[in-house]
């Protein structure tokens, strides 16, 4: 094959490779690593990236009249092969291959920019010349990008994941991508209309580009030194420049109008551009917290919204250019790549709409599979556009001089965008999979599972009259806590809440208050009431601790209250989902003491949705963003300084065990937005429980807030490894197959010490999904912590025995000797209550795979549970 040939390969078919692969992960996503991180970057950094090099490329030669663009098949192989090294990489946490996949990256687009920069200076002077200054700009950031990515992939803590995270998004997203798209629909979008070129769009693009430059930078630099003020100001501006472009895209609109497809996903393109960049600018405005959990739906919506529309909408222009054959060969491949238009756009837009709401995990799966559904039908399409552009040119080879078809016949076929039965058919396709996702999941419907029911033998009639009340929230108390209403009046209840700490809601049959905030208000309509019903405070563990109401209606005859929503303590065990991949593993190596006498830290109290087992999401309350607290190690005499930040939307404290003093100032609960210092200085060793000691305690246990600090005991003999299980219970609410149908930790259950899954570390059998990898013979310490907030926690490893265990500050055994001097023991569990910590000492005899198991079986079995694969040393 010639090297043109070599080059017209890597340029045209590239892009449809990656989208095919990433159709192909699409489907197979539970059986792949990481893969809604690979599906988005096959199609941002692989089609849309590689078309990005492509069309600047292509338009520079255009636009700058240049004979001959050099050394293509390099620079084209290069990027394909950094860009397949990343994604090899990144999902085997490889992280030295994805530093080197970006660097073949950033070596291929500097040398994109050095070819353009060369082209523009040879050029002569032409109109639209300075329209090439935006694919020099747009590849200076991807380098920049790049880098970021590679520096996210070597694994960071939290707040530093988010800024990154953020710098690489601006970067990439509005830098390289942004600014080519930008630039090329100066002239291209009036080519897409078949419309005239607004006079003003030169000046308009060569105004908006430093008002682009300056904003990205401004964005970057933002995210890097985490103010969110910053990154807001610079997206705002960014939206600004983007706005004052596009000035120039309003005239050939009002000209000609869109009546094909593909103008149509180019529009659909930068209306999500536009959606996108608002939702991220809301998400930072709130706080990072709620920026990083919400990068997922900022990736949906520029991966298809975007990406996609901009470059099926492309496509479908230049394709039938591409491959010629001519008026009748370009009309026929056109023709092909319209089909369906109208069911396509609809589908792939109201679907998007659909997938970015919370809804139940089957609900979403069955709109997700119609989206790409409909977005893969381009693929078909396309290579039916090949064929027809081949029959028809053999078609004009044959006919030679007498063409059936007149050579001044149009390119392109009748504008037919907007189709009323294809509009009927993506709306019956959008029904049906919404329909099959609630026959899967017939409780996808439930709209307030914990509602309480009423029944009575004759409801009231309505009586047009309104009873209005004043209800106090205050010490988990409503006062009044009982109200009489007549029976049919309207119901108004005017909710204070008059706490210094605490956040309280109000439920009353289907409504409900927002979280109402120390010295926050807010009027509920309760609706009519007719016959007598309760209403309650939602933030787990309050209804518990006696936060109703009761409202009675006086008239309604027989009435009776029954609690059919109240969760069913005796339901179906919950198992994690045997294929479901974590989105996380918690590293249970404890790292090596240092000689630091002096610890100080930061911990920020935070609510959000997390994965708690395979599959299964919570609404967590955190120390710092995971499902245990970060574990604190040190020696006696250690001082540490810790400042609680309340970041989240109720109170929270903080108690830890290995301090010694009075609990009044330091473990105090703060209410949102405040914080306090804790310090305490070790006095004794041990592994000492710290947690959250806000009421009710158990409540706030369970739903994560909970960590160790060990205080190693004098001479503690070194070891090959160290390891560390905090055991803990998990509660689940009512939904939970999600991260958007997560819900808060289930109250009720909590006090009937029910829980539905067993922890290490905070999440149940993901050591079980990553086993820990040990040398046989080789020395093991692992420390054990049982947070509770009731179980008891019978720690044993199948397959071996103790030859130390130490435990609430004592060795039982140490290296087989007992206290009395008596040698040859060993020990089969570590037995700990809740609060109880230890540590036990083990070799390993030979290769295999050990479980380690809370031997409490029933606990055991719902996901206390690790396995340690032991290899040769």
């Amino acid at each position: 094959m010639g090297r043109t040939n070599v080059t017209r390969v890597l340029r045209d078919q590239t892009a449809i490779i990656w989208l095919v692969a990433a159709i192909i992960i699409a489907i197979g996503r539970k059986w792949v690593p990481d893969s809604a991180w690979l599906m988005v970057h096959l199609v941002l950094l692989g089609a849309l990236s590689h078309s990005v090099m492509v069309w600047s490329e292509h338009f520079t030669k255009t636009l700058l009249r240049a004979a001959k663009i050099e050394h293509q098949t390099g620079r084209y192989g290069l990027f394909i092969l950094g860009s397949l090294t990343v994604f090899i990489c990144m999902p085997l946490n490889f992280w030295a291959g994805v530093v080197g996949g970006a660097t073949l990256v950033t070596i291929a687009v500097t040398w994109h920019l050095i070819t353009i920069l060369r082209l523009y200076r040879r050029a002569l002077p032409s109109r639209f010349r300075d329209v090439t200054h935006y694919y020099m700009a747009s590849a200076i950031f991807l380098p920049l990008g790049a880098g970021f990515g590679a520096i996210l992939a070597f694994g960071l803590e939290d707040t530093w994941h988010s800024r990154l995270l953020a710098a690489h998004i601006i970067c990439n997203l509005f830098g390289w991508i942004g600014l080519t798209v930008i630039g090329t629909l100066v002239t291209f979008w009036p080519t897409l209309l078949r419309a005239r070129i607004d006079e003003r769009a030169e000046k308009l693009a060569a105004t908006a580009l430093p008002i682009l430059i300056v904003a990205i930078t401004i964005g970057t630099v933002g995210a890097l030194f985490g103010t969110r003020l910053l990154m807001l100001a610079g997206l705002l501006a960014y939206l600004t420049g983007l706005i004052w472009a596009g000035r120039a895209m309003i005239h050939p609109l009002k000209k000609r109008g869109i009546t094909e497809f593909a103008p149509a996903s180019v529009a659909a393109a930068l209306t999500w551009a536009i959606i996108g960049m608002t939702y991220m600018s809301v998400t930072l405005a709130s706080s990072w917290e709620s920026f990083a959990d919400s990068v997922f739906k900022i990736a949906t919506i520029f991966a298809i919204g975007f990406a996609l529309q901009m470059l099926f909408g492309a496509l479908t222009h230049l394709f039938p250019l591409a491959i010629g054959g001519g008026p009748a060969g370009s009309r026929a491949a056109l023709t092909e790549l319209t089909r369906l238009s109208t069911w396509r756009l609809t589908v792939t837009n109201l679907g998007l709409v659909l997938l970015l709401l919370p809804l139940p995990k089957w609900l979403h799966t069955a709109v997700a599979a119609l989206v790409v559904t409909a977005l893969a039908t381009f693929l078909p399409l396309l290579f039916r556009s090949l064929l027809a552009a081949t029959r028809a040119k053999r078609t004009q080879a044959t006919e030679g001089d007498n063409p059936t078809v007149p050579a001044t016949s149009p390119t392109r076929p009748t504008p037919t965008l907007i189709n009323p039965g294809q509009l009927v058919g993506a709306a019956l396709c959008l029904t049906i999979a919404l329909s099959i996702g609630v026959a899967i999941d017939p409780a996808a419907l439930k709209l307030a599972p914990n509602q309480t029911t009423v029944t009575s033998a004759t409801p009231a009639a309505a009586t047009g009259e309104t009873t209005q009340v004043t209800v106090i929230a205050k010490d988990m108390r409503f006062t009044p806590s009982t109200i009489d209403v007549p029976a049919g009046n309207q119901l108004l209840i005017t909710v204070v809440n008059e706490d210094t700490v605490h956040s309280h809601d109000l439920v009353v049959q289907n409504a409900r208050t927002k979280r109402l905030q120390p010295g926050e208000t807010e009027t509920l309509d309760a609706g009519i009431i007719t016959t007598t019903t309760e209403g309650w405070c939602s933030v787990a563990g309050h209804r518990q601790m006696g936060m109703t109401l009761t409202i009675n209606a006086i008239g309604a005859s027989e009435s009776a209250v029954s609690a059919k929503g109240h969760s069913n303590h005796h339901s179906a065990k919950i198992m994690p989902d045997p294929d479901a991949l974590l989105s996380q593993i918690i590293d249970p190596k404890l790292p090596p003491a240092t000689d630091q006498t002096i610890h100080q830290l930061t911990f920020d109290v935070s609510e959000g949705p997390l994965e708690v087992a395979p599959g299964i999401w919570q609404q967590r309350w955190t120390f710092n963003g995971r499902s245990v607290g970060p574990t604190l190690r040190g020696k006696i005499g250690d001082t540490f300084e810790i400042t609680l930040i309340n970041s989240g939307t109720m109170g929270h404290s903080i108690d830890f065990h290995a301090g010694e003093l009075a609990p009044d100032e330091p473990m105090r609960t703060i209410a949102p937005g405040e914080k306090l210092i804790y310090k305490f200085t070790a006095q004794r060793a041990g592994i000492w429980l710290y947690h959250c000691a806000t009421h009710p305690m158990a409540t706030h246990i369970a739903a994560g807030m909970h960590g160790a600090v060990i205080i190693e005991p004098d001479h503690l003999e070194p070891v090959e490894h160290e390891y560390v299980f905090t055991q803990s219970e998990i509660y689940l609410g009512d939904t939970f197959d999600s991260k958007e149908s997560a819900t808060e930790v289930n109250a009720d259950k909590v006090l009937a010490e029910s829980p539905d899954l067993m922890a290490f570390n905070g999440i149940a059998d993901q050591y079980v999904q990553a086993p820990i990898e040990v040398p046989a013979g080789e020395r093991v310490r692992i420390w054990l912590m049982d947070a509770g907030p009731t179980r008891a926690f019978p720690f044993h490893i199948v397959g071996t025995q103790f030859d130390t265990t130490w435990t609430e500050g004592a060795y039982q055994l140490k290296r087989g000797q007992d206290p009395f001097g008596y040698t040859g023991g060993g020990a089969q569990v570590l037995p700990l209550l809740a609060a109880q910590g230890g540590f036990v000492e083990l070799t390993f005899p030979e290769p295999g795979h050990y479980s380690a198991v809370n031997h409490a079986m029933i606990d055991g079995e719902k996901g206390a549970r690790a396995i340690f694969k032991v290899v040769e040393p």
